[in-house]
């Protein structure tokens, strides 16, 4: 019985002492995830509350995160932290709920996807359960509503639809006046992600316009066409939002500008990295100096710093591993870097780059 008084006593005050103090030391933190998994300082933990079956291959994690953690708008990507075999693992999700649901009741929802091979997606799906506590960094990107309200058009793609969930949530919820059209591709309706989300909003929201389109309807695939185009009313003087693979994002760029609608217009985001630049110098790889951790190591072809680190045995930061969240970056003290995925080459002096898709060109030292 006392010992049961004095570890209460004890975690009563550790629970002070923490919420007591902005920016904790972290040293604590593996005896903290004994005592509570929710009061970890290296990251933001989120104790999952629900798992939603949307479709046979995707389920939606509702999450409860501490509410130290800074929020997020409508459209943007979170990367959460998990351990699997001993390792931590970091990858990039959309959010799926709108802000409201966290500003009102401290919840945020993510809808993933497994993917075949997949080591975070498939151990989430395998693994993850009420009670659950992973880890959430805070939110990022760009992939926002338009303010003050202008006509919108989504066009989405099977798992695409995550960041435009939350989007349509929000604009249903501020009354967003403006047209907003969506087209959603999906294989079968067995394929529809939040399929009664959608409808219902269609119902309750009058500035929507939903079309969700099966590509497997036929004995030819049907894909986007410049007839879902034209029936878009002011195609032209839309905001387009573009999120899902990366073939469906290709055609609809290709047939969007075919119809005049401007690039500065266009947005997009990635659920998968997209495709790298063809990197025709042949003078690709060199001496890499990690300064910080006085570390050198040579490397040949096109690996990126990331992969060139942790080859020998260094373990920076990094989040989704393709070029998006920028949590990799980094400073280039000196020497010449390729970027993987554009194939522009950088300055020879001091400058922040992203190590997961910096590739050296001839000697290079990073600030690791």
């Amino acid at each position: 019985m006392l010992a049961r008084e004095t570890q209460n006593k004890a975690m009563h005050w550790l629970g002070r002492q923490l919420s007591n103090h902005e920016n904790p030391t972290t040293w604590l933190d593996p005896l903290i995830a004994r005592i509570n998994p929710m009061w970890v300082q290296a990251y933001t933990p989120a104790r999952v509350e629900q798992v939603v079956q949307e479709t046979a291959d995707t389920r939606t994690f509702v999450l409860r995160p501490a509410r130290r953690w800074g929020g997020f708008r409508a459209g943007q990507h979170v990367n959460i932290c998990t351990e699997i075999d001993g390792i931590r693992r970091n990858r990039t999700f959309s959010l799926s709920s709108s802000p409201l649901l966290w500003e009102t009741q401290g919840l945020v929802t993510l809808t993933i996807k497994r993917l075949p091979g997949g080591l975070v997606t498939n151990w989430l799906h395998d693994h993850v359960e009420p009670g659950t506590v992973i880890g959430l960094g805070e939110a990022f990107g760009e992939f926002l509503i338009p303010d003050p309200a202008q006509p919108v058009l989504f066009i989405a793609g099977g798992s695409g639809i995550t960041p435009i969930l939350s989007q349509l949530e929000t604009m249903a919820a501020q009354d967003y006046r403006a047209p907003v059209t969506l087209l959603y591709f999906v294989r079968s309706d067995r394929d529809v992600i939040a399929g009664e989300k959608l409808r219902a909003l269609a119902s309750r929201y009058p500035a929507l316009t939903l079309e969700i389109i099966h590509s497997d309807d036929g004995d030819v695939p049907r894909i986007l066409n410049g007839e879902d185009l034209d029936k878009v009313p002011g195609l032209r003087g839309r905001q387009v939002y573009l999120c899902g693979p990366g073939g469906l994002m290709d055609l609809a760029g290709d047939l969007l500008h075919q119809r005049g609608v401007s690039e500065d217009r266009i947005h997009s985001t990635f659920f998968a990295p997209p495709a790298p630049a063809q990197l025709q110098d042949t003078e690709v790889g060199g001496q890499v100096t990690f300064a910080r951790s006085d570390v050198r190591v040579g490397s040949e072809g096109d690996a990126n710093l990331l992969e060139i680190a942790e080859a020998a045995g260094l373990t920076p930061q990094y989040g989704c591993r393709m070029g998006i969240c920028h949590q990799c970056s980094c400073r280039k003290t000196s020497g010449t870097v390729i970027n993987r995925l554009t194939g522009e080459v950088s300055g020879p002096g001091e400058e922040n780059v992203q190590l997961c898709i910096s590739v050296p060109r001839g000697p290079v030292s990073i600030d690791v």
